[in-house]
């Protein structure tokens, strides 16, 4: 029976010195560039095909207004003021979803990554922070005293931990994701592994709950800004 050896890691590919630091340039980095690039090609296919948009729409320009659609309907629901949010919303979405889903054309997914979702929930705690001293100016800091000012260890805590816990979430599941799969394709002999049970847990692992995920993430950020408004 051929073993392989399962592998999750992170890898640090290239390494260099920047300021006297060792910096690496891991599969997280080249697989966010990958993102990137995908997001910014269907950026300028969906520019150029809208702007010689037909009354009837076919092919990809009922792709891309299915999306616009979908995505607006998601933000107008769950937000007071859905035009201001609507281009941060969408573009977190198409992200987080394409990073969730890199999994299926082989790449170690970035969400994956707690460095990366990290830095996802504190673009959002910035948003609720700004939009909450901007609606609210000094009621925001008020209430953290609320409903008496011994709640203030609590309501501050509440607040610190909502980052933590958007990153967290997002990390957590596509990280098992990551881990299952490794463990199947690194231990299971190989001829089994061939089978289609692997690709039932990339549908599950990384297009289903993938899906999921990015939902709710975004659903949250909507909730926790729109809060503070």
């Amino acid at each position: 029976m051929i073993l392989c050896e399962a592998d999750f890691a992170i890898h640090g590919l290239v390494n260099y010195k920047l300021f006297g630091h060792s910096v690496w340039l891991t599969t997280t980095h080249v697989a966010m560039v990958i993102v990137t690039i995908v997001i910014l090609i269907f950026a300028i296919a969906a520019n150029r095909c809208m702007k010689k948009a037909k009354e009837v729409p076919t092919g990809f320009q009922n792709v891309v207004e299915l999306i616009v659609e979908m995505l607006g309907k998601m933000v107008t629901t769950n937000m007071k003021q859905p035009k201001k949010f609507l281009n941060y919303i969408g573009t977190l979405f198409l992200f987080i979803l394409i990073c969730n889903l890199s999994g299926l054309l082989g790449l170690r997914g970035p969400t994956a990554d707690y460095g990366v979702t990290l830095c996802l929930g504190l673009i959002t705690f910035c948003m609720i922070q700004y939009n909450g001293i901007k609606c609210q100016k000094m009621g925001h800091f008020k209430a953290l005293f609320e409903p008496i000012p011994l709640f203030f260890p609590i309501n501050l805590i509440g607040e610190i931990a909502t980052p933590i816990s958007l990153s967290l979430r997002l990390f957590a599941n596509m990280l098992a994701g990551t881990i299952i799969m490794a463990l199947w394709y690194g231990i299971i002999p190989i001829f089994i592994a061939k089978l289609g049970i692997p690709a039932f847990l990339h549908a599950y692992l990384d297009l289903f709950s993938g899906c999921i995920q990015t939902y709710v993430f975004c659903m949250l950020t909507m909730v926790y800004v729109d809060d503070k408004m």
